[in-house]
């Protein structure tokens, strides 16, 4: 599988959560303790968004732990929003197209997990995408063929509502070609103002994901700490497992639940896929 981290806040360098924590991303395509495989080192990538732009992206098909243009890029880019995620394959080509986080327009997308049986399901899958976004695909991955489906499904008007769409989809083709447990996800997307992470699978048992504590609560439990002191109420991560064995740091997202970071009240609510169309 894979492991992620979205990033929203007061603007900080990418080293500083890549590099820099006890268990960083870096150090966990090495040492991941939470997920699937131990080893995530089939490429990377991260999305950033500067002010009043559109994303950028840097992604490659090395190992996180031995490219040493990430760790320059890291320490010289500052982001209040970012993605990075680190990629171990199910079964899709080790290649630049097929690494995360995808792009379309403003929107960032990354994914842990899979669709079972994709060789099986891909065509209609596929074929669902809106023919508008159709040559936009560039790679061969359930992940970026779940981004499409959920631009298609309307990300851009309903992020939540857009996904669940999406993942009612998947499980209906996946069901109709006798998978029986068609998706694993937890996925984070973006428009630059506010971050979506879902967690969800179609057997109840997903993929760990957590997010940080309100800033003002983790200030209150470490008034000494100068780093907190930095940083902006405002500011969240989200992440596959923690950076760190802080205590109070790190909450466990909810099996089959969303969390959305935005300026003003962060939301954490259930996530319902079968839910009728509204």
């Amino acid at each position: 599988m894979c492991r992620w981290l979205a990033y929203s806040g007061s603007p900080i360098r990418m080293e500083e959560l890549l590099l820099k924590r006890d268990r960083s991303l870096i150090d966990q395509s090495l040492h991941a303790r939470l997920g699937a495989t131990t080893t995530n080192g089939d490429g990377f990538g991260v999305g950033w968004y500067e002010e009043d732009e559109g994303p950028r992206l840097y992604r490659s098909t090395h190992p996180a732990w031995n490219d040493r243009n990430l760790r320059e890029l890291a320490a010289g880019i500052s982001s209040p929003l970012f993605f990075a995620h680190i990629r171990a394959s199910t079964g899709t080509a080790i290649q630049e197209t097929n690494t995360h986080p995808f792009r379309h327009g403003r929107w960032l997308w990354m994914h842990n997990g899979l669709i079972r049986e994709f060789a099986h399901v891909r065509r209609e899958l596929v074929l669902a995408v809106d023919e508008s976004l159709f040559p936009s695909i560039e790679g061969t991955t359930d992940s970026e063929t779940m981004f499409y489906l959920a631009l298609t499904f309307g990300l851009d008007n309903d992020p939540v509502r857009a996904v669940e769409r999406m993942v009612a989809h998947v499980e209906t083709v996946g069901h109709a070609h006798g998978v029986e447990h068609p998706i694993q996800m937890t996925v984070a997307t973006s428009d630059g103002r506010s971050v979506w992470a879902f967690r969800y699978s179609s057997e109840g048992a997903s993929r760990s994901l957590y997010f940080s504590t309100r800033m003002d609560d983790l200030k209150a439990m470490y008034p000494e700490s100068e780093e907190l002191a930095r940083l902006s109420d405002e500011t969240r991560v989200v992440v596959s497992e923690p950076l760190g064995d802080l205590p109070g740091a790190w909450n466990e997202v909810p099996e089959s639940h969303v969390g959305i970071v935005r300026p003003g009240a962060d939301e954490l609510r259930p996530f319902l896929p079968g839910r009728p169309a509204g």
